[in-house]
């Protein structure tokens, strides 16, 4: 989740050296934690014969943590802003700990969902504080700028994840014990990072905890949907794969290697920070329809993989989908930067991003009903169409659109 500040660097008291070493500690830790959220994805047929839970159950465990993170950026989106960056981000890297932990003692469905609730914690904590710390903390004239900096810890975070847990599920003696055991080896170093790290921000007014109603000002309301319902559309596509790539592959493809699933939602979410890079590029009237049509075709391509049991339509759906949802993304979070007033920008972001991650969650229940009702096939491609309806029903709306601009004198 993007966050702007208009405070300036680590104050006067704070050396180029500590700063940097903050700024790594930070980005460290912001990878850490958000690697920790989608670890698991390459563990579910592990975990189904461990416990023997169904499809159903995946997604369900899925979506707890999504919905996590959509409560916690609501609740606790301005936390780091009353009390200050570093203790969110220790708080955020406890949390990531923790659950690495619970993951690591779990015998039983109930601590899995447990530990997903804490993982959508931790990510919906750490987003917020780690970009504004980050930003902060790297000069604005740096090489590097903080967003980019802040987008592949996070997007990096997602993508490197599920890549390393498969791998060591494939490589390790204990395939569910030792990923966890390395993730919460990470999550400790990264605490320790953050501990040491000097604060950045400086105290508002005291915490509060409330939901505040979304907000989305009328002069980017239109804009604002058609970005929330393609990024969203895209989003629920990660979801389902984040959740039932594994079962595909384990179940159609007969493949016992836990890296591939792995690989699947590493090029998912690679290519979703590659789409938000990508989108400098787009004249902003051409972003939202290219990404429709990216949208399309992926649904195209994970509607083939399903009909033909085969397996190279996946990873370029994954890897289409992915590029599409970054358009989609960094054109409705620029939008709201750069056309919001500054009062309601943060209130504004907020409703953009539960929006995106309710559609991260819901889709993968939707599958996981469908799965169980008609078998997994047929359950992908009922899903392929609906997410290619609503991105034909958005690049329709934006033609329509763009005909009634043309048309006026």
């Amino acid at each position: 989740m993007p966050y702007k500040t208009d405070r300036a660097p680590a104050g006067a008291g704070t050396s180029p050296r500590q700063r940097r070493f903050g700024a790594a500690a930070v980005a460290f830790a912001f990878w850490v934690t958000m690697a920790g959220t989608t670890a698991p994805t390459s563990l579910y047929p592990l975990y189904g014969e461990r416990f023997g839970f169904s499809p159903m159950t995946v997604t369900v465990i899925f979506a707890v943590y999504a919905m996590g993170v959509v409560v916690g950026l609501l609740a606790f989106g301005r936390l780091s802003d009353q009390v200050g960056r570093r203790p969110v981000l220790i708080a955020a890297t406890l949390l990531a700990a923790g659950a690495a932990g619970v993951f690591l003692a779990a015998d039983q469905v109930a601590l899995l969902l447990v530990a997903r609730v804490i993982s959508g914690f931790s990510a919906a904590l750490v987003t917020g504080a780690a970009t504004a710390a980050l930003t902060e903390l790297l000069p604005q004239a740096g090489r590097v700028p903080a967003p980019m900096v802040a987008l592949f810890a996070n997007m990096g975070g997602l993508a490197c994840g599920t890549l390393l847990a498969g791998i060591l599920a494939d490589a390790a003696p204990d395939p569910l014990r030792t990923p966890w055991v390395v993730m919460l080896v990470l999550s400790v170093t990264g605490l320790a990072g953050v501990a040491a790290t000097p604060e950045t921000g400086s105290r508002g007014a005291a915490f509060t905890l409330r939901l505040p109603r979304p907000r989305i000002p009328s002069d980017i309301r239109s804009d604002f949907l058609r970005s929330a319902m393609t990024a969203g559309a895209g989003f629920a596509v990660l979801g389902v794969l984040t959740a039932v790539t594994g079962l595909f592959l384990g179940t159609v493809l007969h493949e016992s290697g836990h890296a591939l699933a792995g690989l699947v939602v590493f090029v998912a979410f690679a290519c979703t920070a590659l789409g938000q890079l990508a989108v400098r590029r787009f004249r902003p009237e051409v972003a939202l329809p290219a990404a429709c049509l990216g949208l399309i075709l992926a649904a195209a391509l994970i509607a083939t993989a399903m009909a033909t049991g085969t397996l190279a339509p996946l990873p370029a759906a994954a890897a289409v989908n992915g590029l599409a949802t970054g358009v989609a993304l960094g054109h409705g979070v620029g939008g709201i930067v750069t056309r919001s007033a500054p009062e309601h920008r943060g209130a504004t972001v907020s409703a953009f991003f539960a929006i995106l991650y309710s559609m991260l969650a819901v889709p993968a229940i939707g599958v996981g009903v469908l799965i169980r009702a008609t078998g997994l096939r047929p359950a992908g491609e009922v899903f392929s169409a609906a997410v290619a309806l609503l991105a034909l029903v958005v690049l329709m709306s934006l033609v329509r659109t763009r005909q009634t601009d043309g048309a006026r004198p």
